[in-house]
């Protein structure tokens, strides 16, 4: 309940927002009340988009301006919401230029969570699928799956790190690092208060 308040309360910050979050909750009600189901149904999908989308700004607010030497380019920050259209809550930033670059990226409801878990929760599983590029690591407590690459043309090192919290995916990518950068940044994330949000 606590968790919906706060979310209402996003989307009354945002006079825009609110007018039509309120427009479409009557369109819903009435619609419904006629019997068009197909119509309520459109009004509450938009109402859900726009709850994903101002929760998508909140959580934008909690990333890091810089994960390691890496300055943040908010003109590149991707967010999109997609509750009703069978998606999720997408949210994306860039840090940094090629070739040292790296971004954060939040799916919530994203089909490779259950993927994930189960490389992380059962061993046998986790054995067979992994290779010399792969680990588990710990983040905040949270058990994540560490993925090492290196590109062919360049030899740079490239890392990424899947953390699964919940329904919620966040995953951390840095071009031309070294494990101890991503696992810093990583940490520099507030996944307690990004998961408590986009759930």
């Amino acid at each position: 309940m606590k968790k919906l308040l706060y979310i209402l309360l996003v989307i009354a910050a945002s006079t825009a927002s609110a007018q039509e979050f309120d427009k479409n909750l009557t369109t819903a009600r009435s619609s419904y009340g006629s019997g068009d189901l197909e119509n309520a149904r459109f009004a509450m999908e938009q109402m859900l988009r726009d709850l994903d989308m101002a929760i998508g700004k909140e959580i934008l607010k909690l990333l890091p301006t810089q994960i390691g030497s890496l300055k943040t380019d908010e003109k590149k920050d991707n967010l999109t919401g997609g509750s009703g259209y069978g998606g999720g809550l997408y949210v994306q930033r860039h840090y940094g230029v090629d070739p040292k670059s790296g971004q954060i990226e939040i799916i919530n409801n994203s089909p490779l969570i259950n993927s994930i878990q189960a490389i992380l929760t059962t061993p046998i599983l986790g054995g067979m699928m992994r290779d010399e590029n792969q680990k588990q690591v710990k983040i905040q407590g949270y058990k994540s799956l560490l993925t090492k690459t290196v590109n062919s043309e360049t030899a740079k090192t490239n890392y990424e790190l899947q953390i699964p919290m919940n329904n919620t995916l966040v995953t951390v990518r840095m071009e031309d690092s070294n494990e101890a950068e991503i696992v810093a940044a990583a940490n520099g994330i507030q996944l307690a208060k990004i998961v408590a949000i986009a759930q």
